[in-house]
C-alpha cells in the first residue's frame, strides 16, 4: 500500500508523515510531495520516496501521484487559488488510479459562511462527483494559530482579533495529522465526513487567561472591528488577502462556525485532545 500526502514541506502534512512512521507504514510506501523538496530532503534521507508537485501543474502532480494506492490532499495556502489547485489535484488522483482520497476540508464546510469555508465547500463537491473513495476532514482552527503567537501576545500585553465572544475548539496539529494517519491506515473511514475539533471550547478571552497563566504575564483580549483586525495584520506583512481572510474567519468564529461538539477527534484517537493550557506549555518550553 503505497500513500502519498501533499504539502509536506508544510507542519501538517509532514506531521501526518511522520504519524504514518510511528504506525508502522514503511518509509519505503509513503510518497512525501512539496513543490521545494529541498525543504523535504531529509525525509529521503529516511526512505521515504520524495516527490516534486506543484499544484498550478498538471503534469508534475500526475508524476507526484503514480503508483499512490491512498492520497492525503492537504488543502493548499493561498485562498485565492485554492478551488482549482484542488480541481487539478483531484483530477490527478482519478487518473493516477487512487483507490481512496482524504481531503482536509474546514470546519463546518456546508454551512459557514465565512470566506475560508467557500474553497473547501466548492473542493467537497468536486471530490463527491469525481467517484473517488473519500473520506473528508473537517479541521477546525490550528491551536498554534495563537501559540506560535506568543512573544507578540507579550510584547504587546493583549490577543488581538475581532471574534467578540465566540467560541471555538482549537487542536493542535500534531492531533489533527495523527486523525489523518489513522484514516489513511485503517478501514472504515470511506465516504465518511468527520467534523474534528479539540474537547475544550473557548473564546479569545479565555484564551487570554490561559495565556497569562502559562506566562505569569498579564494578556487582555482585545476585540477590534474587522476592518482594523484587517489592517493591524497587513501592517505586520501579512499578505492583504490573507489578512482579510483571517478577519473575516474571526468573524465566522463569532458566528460559531469554528466549533463542534461532535467528539470525531477524540473518536479519533481514542484518547482526549491535547487541551490548550498543554499546548501552550509546550510552545513555551520550546
Amino acid at each position: 500500500m503505497s500513500i502519498a500526502v501533499t504539502g509536506a514541506t508544510g507542519r501538517l502534512g509532514r506531521d501526518t508523515i511522520e504519524a504514518l512512521l510511528r504506525r508502522g507504514v514503511p518509509a519505503s510506501q509513503i510518497i512525501a510531495t512539496g513543490r521545494d523538496i529541498e525543504k523535504i530532503k531529509g525525509l529521503a534521507d529516511r526512505g521515504v520516496t520524495v516527490r516534486q508537485a506543484d499544484f498550478a501543474d498538471p503534469e508534475s502532480l500526475a508524476s507526484a501521484f503514480d503508483g499512490a494506492q491512498k492520497l492525503l490532499l492537504v488543502s493548499t495556502t493561498t485562498p485565492s487559488e485554492r478551488i482549482d489547485n484542488h480541481r487539478r489535484a483531484i483530477d490527478a488522483a482519478k487518473a493516477a488510479g487512487v483507490s481512496h482520497l482524504v481531503y482536509t476540508s474546514s470546519a463546518n464546510a456546508e454551512s459557514a459562511r465565512m470566506i475560508l469555508a467557500e474553497a473547501h465547500r466548492e473542493t467537497e463537491r468536486y471530490l463527491r462527483a469525481s467517484t473517488i473513495p473519500f473520506t473528508i476532514l473537517r479541521n477546525g482552527w490550528y491551536l498554534e494559530n495563537y501559540t506560535t503567537q506568543l512573544s507578540l501576545y507579550q510584547q504587546h500585553g493583549s490577543i488581538p482579533g475581532a471574534a467578540g465572544d465566540g467560541r471555538l475548539n482549537a487542536a493542535t496539529i500534531a492531533d489533527y495529522a495523527e486523525a489523518a494517519a489513522i484514516v489513511l491506515t485503517m478501514d472504515g473511514h470511506v465516504g465518511a465526513v468527520y467534523e474534528l475539533g479539540g474537547d475544550e471550547a473557548f473564546t479569545l478571552t479565555e484564551l487570554a487567561a490561559k495565556v497569562s497563566a502559562a506566562t505569569g504575564q498579564d494578556i487582555v483580549y482585545a476585540d477590534l472591528p474587522a476592518s482594523e483586525y484587517a489592517t493591524m495584520l497587513i501592517g505586520v506583512g501579512v499578505p492583504e488577502d490573507i489578512a482579510q481572510a483571517l478577519a473575516d474567519a474571526d468573524l465566522g468564529l463569532s458566528r460559531g462556525e469554528l466549533l463542534t461538539d461532535t467528539g470525531d477527534l477524540r473518536r479519533l484517537l481514542g484518547r482526549p485532545t491535547i487541551t490548550p493550557a498543554a499546548a501552550l506549555t509546550a510552545a513555551i518550553a520550546e
